[in-house]
């Protein structure tokens, strides 16, 4: 079944099905993403259903980091999250009755006899799978003290194939497909009972998510099948790698969401960024979050692992922070502070006066910055206190013939009745005319008394936005140090 004919006739559903067992990662957020721009171009819903069947490794923690990593991404779920825990009757429900319609047994397997068959698959040098020991066997002869699994009956021979939206058909032989488990002698289901129960009840039509569950599709059909289900319309998606092809790791990004957001990236360019990582339209790279809503559709996706490169995020981010209203952009950093490292001090330093000061030097510090953190890292000029303590760079530029000047500049500047930056560039470009001195060897000093750095936004900006009062006490602290 096509795309099209699945999507004829109703609006896709679709679902993002996190474990809570740690943060938010960079490709759990691509996979919902996509799914989110396939439901939103298609007045469809997309769903969220938590997998937390793992008791010992859920937590509420990670569940509320994945819904926060969520909803800063600005990627809305429709309806409550589903808990699939909680649906383990439901799950157990079936089982049952796959057994009453003869397409499930239950297997009195004993440890011993297990671990014989797996030593037997290695002495032989082939795979490992279950060998229908219980497929026909009377369940009188089951052992006393063993609890019964209850496992599928899987086709004996032929192929399962999946027509996959992105990888194409994809052919199981059904022999490698043995006669796994759906419900474990505890009563537990298994993993892959309880997603294709559960993407039933849910309506779920099309299964985005990535490749690594390609063979999990396969099971899955079967099991569908088995309960005579329609199988939904699967996409399996590439993963992503690091710059290196290598897979993906701490050192290439493979944290969680809430660091890329300490990290001062914008959720926009965020989106924007995942979106491209094996997903693209045309050649375009800048593209609005309605843009990709829509464009986006798997035949855009390609099969290749998908590359995560640092510097091409921070160059997008750049150019979503130039590109943003200066007032928004205000209001995007002051609600970012408590996520960013510093943020607190830099909240605590945003006084009225101060927040007017930091207003007026935004247009500057946003041409040079690519994250949040650049532009308070840029505002420092604006929150040193004085005496400011030139870093090594600057402090090179301060020797004695320089402080010198610097007296002779406070002295020039004291004089200028109306402090712009026009009038601030014209005055300094005289004294460096009666000083016999080129403009930088001038401005370069000047530069290192009122920000304590060799580079800052341009220095007569500098000087109009900090005052007369504290550009001349700074020119002078350095003068007479």
């Amino acid at each position: 079944m096509t795309d099209s004919q699945r999507t004829e006739g109703g609006a896709p559903v679709v679902r993002f099905a996190p474990s809570p067992t740690g943060y938010l990662h960079i490709g759990g957020a691509r996979t919902a993403l996509f799914n989110w721009l396939y439901a939103r171009g298609r007045a469809g819903r997309m769903l969220l259903r938590i997998e937390d069947t793992d008791r010992e490794r859920s937590t509420d923690a990670a569940i509320a980091a994945i819904l926060d990593g969520l909803a800063w991404l600005g990627l809305d779920w429709d309806g409550d999250p589903i808990s699939q825990f909680a649906r383990a009757a439901r799950h157990r429900e079936v089982a049952e009755a796959l057994v009453a319609a003869g397409k499930a047994y239950r297997a009195w397997d004993t440890a011993e006899e297990l671990n014989d068959m797996r030593a037997k698959a290695r002495a032989e040098g082939r795979f490992a799978r279950y060998e229908g020991l219980w497929r026909d066997r009377d369940p009188a002869e089951a052992p006393a003290g063993v609890a019964p699994t209850i496992r599928i009956k899987s086709p004996m021979d032929g192929e399962t194939v999946i027509e996959d939206a992105v990888q194409g058909r994809v052919a199981f032989p059904n022999k490698d497909l043995d006669d796994f488990v759906i419900l474990r002698s505890d009563g537990t289901p298994t993993y892959m009972l309880a997603v294709v129960v559960d993407d039933h009840d849910m309506g779920v039509t099309h299964i985005i998510r990535g490749d690594d569950h390609l063979t999990n599709g396969g099971r899955q059909k079967i099991l569908y099948e088995a309960a005579g289900w329609d199988v939904p319309l699967m996409a399996h998606i590439p993963l992503i790698h690091g710059p290196d092809g290598a897979k993906l790791s701490k050192r290439h990004g493979a944290m969680g969401v809430d660091a890329y957001r300490a990290m001062g990236y914008l959720p926009e360019a965020m989106r924007n960024y995942l979106a491209r990582l094996s997903w693209s339209h045309g050649d375009a790279e800048i593209i609005s979050t309605e843009e990709m809503v829509a464009w986006f559709g798997l035949d855009g996706i390609g099969r290749s692992a998908a590359r995560f490169d640092f510097a091409k995020l921070e160059n997008l981010n750049g150019h979503y922070i130039r590109a943003m209203d200066d007032d928004r952009l205000y209001q995007t950093l002051v609600a970012a502070l408590p996520h960013l490292p510093g943020g607190d001090a830099f909240a605590a330093w945003l006084t009225p006066d101060h927040a007017a000061q930091f207003r007026a030097a935004l247009p500057l510090l946003k041409e040079r910055a690519k994250t949040l953190n650049d532009l308070v890292a840029g505002a420092a000029f604006l929150t040193a206190t004085r005496p400011l303590a030139p870093d090594a760079a600057a402090a090179a530029l301060l020797d004695d013939g320089s402080r010198a000047l610097l007296g002779r500049l406070v002295a020039a500047l004291a004089g200028v009745p109306d402090w712009t930056t026009a009038t601030l560039e014209d005055a300094v470009k005289a004294f460096a005319g009666t000083e016999g001195l080129k403009l930088g060897k001038v401005a370069q000093p000047l530069r290192a008394a009122l920000t304590g750095k060799a580079a800052s936004p341009g220095i007569f900006d500098v000087l109009a936005i900090l005052g007369k009062e504290e550009s001349l006490a700074r020119i002078g602290d350095q003068a007479k140090a």
